[in-house]
């Protein structure tokens, strides 16, 4: 099949900058400038507008490929437009009945529209079929990739549901597939379903120059309304993540080894962005920025470039701090570093139980040395997984402690601890290990919209999970009073009320 057209539909989520897609996008262009492509956002069009945007792009560039991208599917995760942690913990601990009741409406409220907008976005796949019979469907995005079988089995025909990185996939595509590459499945004109598995991984320090961020513009009618958003700009910067970490999936969807982009290309995407569109805010998408010691002196070399280029902005990204030195510290900070983001417990049980793979003392040192080479303001955020398999009141009293010191090191305005519940994800060994002592029941679907298995899907069992979920709905309670922090009042409750217990 020829292609001489391309269009990409963003499917509904929250907004955030669609990176994925913009790189596929650029990637098939520097590859095949002939073809004709066009993104659509539908994370910024108006729900009742969404089906005849689709309709309208269809009509102006007639495409012979359909490429959906599909961040979210699981109804148990909350995020900025998303109160779903509040509501399942009003639900479930909140002592007043009648805030129980409004979390149970609210709750269903959730599940109704995860439901809804699961089946809206089939539909959009089944209105391109029906509208262009000839033309072929390509799915990708985060959720495609932990959930591809469900999702092909729902896909019209001559659907192809990509898992993992997808320029190459692409790529072969538009080339009329008669070469596939990548990890995909396949649903042929007769309804059969086939899988192939990846062959090789693609090489992005050869194959990812710097994106063509003009041409992406062109494409893109969407692409301004991102420069000044608040989350900025992502730029990726590697592929893969050695680490094992036992609720995560990262090292399955980008693969186990860490592949690096060319520095100098990196250097040159942040400059396009600062210089030409003004952008200030850059965020990392790696899986960690840096982490390993090889990866820690590639983001070395990428501050080089930035302070050689002079850019102007504030970037942050997550980090693993085993690997860094005085003078990356000082190299983070001098080229707009805005915070630092890490996991974080103060148990090294616990670390080691939910294998993070990092040292808490390597990471107390690494943030002292933060705070002795150059730190002004920057932002201290803490992702604490709390009542993760293994917490006990004793590693909870650790966990405040810890943060405690980082208080005084750092001014208590400018520690955040963000306060979260494990989701647990179809194929990680916590899921295993759940599923083994009976938490889970084996074979249980992680796609479900059982109100009662969701909840579970959020991990904060007892006996911890009703002190946690009470001090963290008193703390959001007291906000508007206190004029603090929702994590650092919650940690301050939890206190309290482990001293309590211990009288």
């Amino acid at each position: 099949m020829k292609v001489n057209s391309v269009l990409y539909v963003r499917l509904p989520c929250w907004k955030i900058y669609p990176g994925g897609v913009v790189q596929v996008a650029d990637f098939v262009h520097k590859r095949h400038p002939e073809i004709r492509q066009h993104i659509l956002d539908l994370a910024v069009v108006p729900p009742a507008r969404r089906r005849q945007a689709i309709k309208d792009a269809m009509a102006s560039i007639n495409p012979d490929v359909v490429g959906f991208s599909w961040r979210n599917m699981q109804s148990f995760g909350p995020h900025p437009e998303d109160d779903a942690l509040d509501i399942v913990m009003d639900f479930d601990h909140s002592p007043n009945p009648l805030q129980r009741a409004v979390a149970a409406f609210k709750a269903l409220g959730i599940i109704w529209d995860y439901a809804a907008n699961r089946l809206r976005n089939f539909g959009y796949m089944k209105l391109v079929r029906r509208t262009l019979p000839k033309s072929r469907i390509v799915v990708g995005g985060t959720a495609v990739t932990i959930f591809g079988k469900y999702v092909i089995e729902k896909c019209p025909p001559d659907s192809i549901v990509c898992i993992g990185e997808g320029e190459d996939l692409m790529v072969s595509v538009v080339e009329g597939f008669e070469r596939p590459a990548g990890d995909y499945y396949y649903k042929d004109a007769a309804g059969k379903v086939t899988h192939n598995k990846r062959a090789a991984v693609l090489d992005i320090a050869n194959e990812s120059s710097a994106i063509d961020f003009p041409y992406v513009e062109s494409i893109f009618p969407s692409f301004s309304q991102y420069i000044d958003h608040d989350l900025g700009i992502g730029v990726n910067t590697k592929r893969g993540c050695p680490y094992r970490c036992n609720f995560c999936l990262y090292n399955r969807i980008e693969g186990p080894d860490q592949r690096y982009r060319d520095p100098a290309e990196i250097g040159k995407e942040i400059e396009m962005l600062n210089r030409r569109y003004g952008v200030k805010r850059i965020w990392f998408t790696d899986a960690q920025f840096c982490s390993t010691l090889p990866s820690t002196l590639h983001v070395e070399k990428i501050l080089d470039e930035m302070l050689a280029r002079g850019t102007d902005v504030r970037w942050s990204g997550y980090l693993r701090l085993n690997y860094i030195t005085p003078e990356i510290a000082r190299k983070m900070l001098a080229s707009g570093m805005s915070s630092v983001d890490i996991s974080f417990t103060g148990s090294q049980e616990l670390i080691d139980k939910m294998t993070l793979g990092y040292s808490l003392d390597q990471q107390m040192a690494a943030l002292r040395m933060f705070r002795e080479n150059g730190y002004t303001d920057q932002k201290i955020k803490l992702y604490i997984p709390l009542n993760a398999p293994g917490e006990t009141r004793e590693t909870l009293r650790m966990t405040i402690e810890k943060i405690r010191g980082l208080y005084d090191m750092f001014g208590r305005d400018n520690v955040l601890p963000f306060i979260f519940f494990l989701g647990i994800q179809p194929g990680t060994p916590v899921e295993s290990e759940l599923i083994e002592g009976g938490y889970l029941k084996a074979g249980y679907n992680p796609l479900t919209l059982n109100p009662f298995i969701i909840k579970r899907l959020l991990y904060n069992p007892q006996p911890l999970g009703r002190t946690i979920a009470r001090a963290y709905l008193e703390a959001a309670q007291a906000l508007d009073v206190a004029g603090d922090y929702v994590g650092r009042l919650t940690l301050d409750i939890l206190e309290r009320e482990l001293a309590r217990a211990d009288t």
